[in-house]
């Protein structure tokens, strides 16, 4: 288990995906909602629709929002979140693309992940069977174009290390 957020990461907005979907992100020009990938390939759909992930519902792009994250307090507050799972690559892929939302260019479609769980939104969109990680999770409505992405890294399994894409 990780025991931090990676420098690299720390502070900043990210999507993370495959690194073929990253292909197909900057092909398209953008990151879908619902990109054209089997639920299958997706997390947290294997129970059907009542269970998606809330971000999905809302027809939003999942985020990862480090902006202050303090990982052993959010270890003590969320104990079965486990956002380690995804950092610094996802273990079942080998790999993972990091891919840094400038927060001004995203800002009008951003929900953070404090208003993402409060409980006002929570209880009137009844969400309760919907998977979300608390604080850290933000969502953007809609596509989100590459014009708001600020840089890209690719993390191998094989040296864990933060490689920078070009695009």
């Amino acid at each position: 288990m990780r025991e931090h957020v990676p420098r690299e990461l720390c502070g900043g907005l990210w999507h993370m995906t495959h690194l073929d979907r990253f292909q197909s992100i900057f092909a398209g020009g953008s990151i879908l909602p619902e990109p054209n990938i089997p639920d299958s390939d997706r997390w947290k759909t294997s129970q059907g629709k009542d269970h998606y992930p809330y971000v999905r519902t809302l027809g939003g792009v999942s985020l990862f929002d480090f902006d202050q994250f303090d990982a052993d307090r959010y270890r003590k507050e969320y104990p079965v979140r486990a956002w380690y799972e995804f950092v610094p690559y996802v273990p079942s892929w080998g790999c993972s693309v990091w891919i840094e939302i400038d927060r001004g260019r995203a800002a009008s479609q951003l929900i953070s992940g404090s208003d993402l769980v409060a409980r006002a939104r929570w209880e009137s969109d009844d969400a309760y069977g919907h998977s979300i990680m608390p604080q850290i999770e933000a969502a953007h409505l809609g596509p989100l174009p590459r014009v708001a992405f600020k840089r890209a890294f690719l993390v191998l399994e094989e040296d864990d290390q933060f490689h920078p894409l070009e695009w």
